[in-house]
């Protein structure tokens, strides 16, 4: 089946200096109207059902760890699905992330659904490249609501400034993670920023930004694609932890240490022209 690529996921998106600016100031960014709700409606759909048929979670909420309270989660939907890959692979999406990070091109590290069901729980405070062996702060994830998020749905809110705070780097997503984190952050006085999502919204952040995300106590399902992009240029370092060990295997298979990471799982999305 050959990949059919809506035009409107290739639309340029004009990024202003002072957000150019916001973003490497705050480590993150909130952009309104990325994507066109037609367009969300369109592949949002696909996004929602295959990640309620293939997540594995069985237990009721209340038997739940905090992290597995937190969403339903599956990874690599663009391996499913003709229609997930146009949607993951897109350049509107990928030239955002080249431009806000400042390298020539991204690479996919891999995509990630996030369903938080009515009563989930709190997305505990975290930073994601913990959980990567990736050798550069080069790494960014956008995170795309499929339907309005109300503050009561438990949107995604981001601690500005903290992706050069070294504290909490070694900490997964938990219990643990909430309390250090969140009290390192307030000591520190990073404001934490949270703000509704209307539906096109789409919002960036640096691996290293600390974020975390409230309880749903809505009576419907919030559901987010996320797609993390990398550097095109991305050395792949030794894990400092088991779970990177893992990371190397499920998203980057066959790369070598120290040598830039360009499996097949790693697409390109977007590359700047050169002359």
């Amino acid at each position: 089946m050959s990949l059919v690529l809506n035009s409107d996921l290739d639309l340029p998106f004009d990024l202003k200096p002072e957000q150019l600016h916001k973003f490497e100031k705050d480590g993150f960014i909130h952009l309104k109207s990325v994507l066109s709700p037609s367009v969300l409606a369109e592949y949002g759909r696909e996004i929602t059902s295959l990640t309620i048929a293939l997540n594995t979670q069985t237990k009721p909420l209340q038997e739940r760890t905090t992290y597995d309270r937190a969403f339903l989660q599956v990874m690599n939907l663009w391996e499913q699905s003709e229609r997930v890959k146009a949607f993951v692979l897109g350049k509107t999406l990928g030239r955002i992330a080249a431009e806000l990070m400042g390298v020539r091109g991204v690479r996919l590290y891999h995509d990630q659904s996030l369903y938080k069901e009515p009563g989930g729980g709190i997305t505990p405070a975290h930073a994601d490249q913990y959980y990567w062996p990736l050798s550069t702060d080069r790494t960014i994830t956008a995170w795309i609501p499929l339907q309005n998020v109300p503050l009561e749905m438990g949107p995604l809110s981001f601690y500005a400034g903290s992706q050069h705070e070294a504290f909490g780097r070694d900490l997964g997503i938990s219990d643990e993670s909430e309390a250090a984190i969140t009290a390192m952050m307030e000591a520190r006085r990073f404001p934490l920023i949270q703000n509704p999502y209307e539906l096109g919204d789409v919002s960036f952040h640096l691996g290293w930004t600390f974020h975390k995300a409230g309880s749903n106590v809505s009576t419907k399902p919030r559901s987010v694609m996320t797609i993390i992009y990398m550097d095109v240029d991305m050395v792949l370092q030794k894990p400092t932890n088991g779970i990177q060990e893992g990371d190397w295997v499920q998203w980057c298979p066959g790369a070598r240490i120290g040598e830039i990471i360009q499996t097949p799982k790693n697409p390109i999305v977007y590359e700047r022209a050169t002359c």
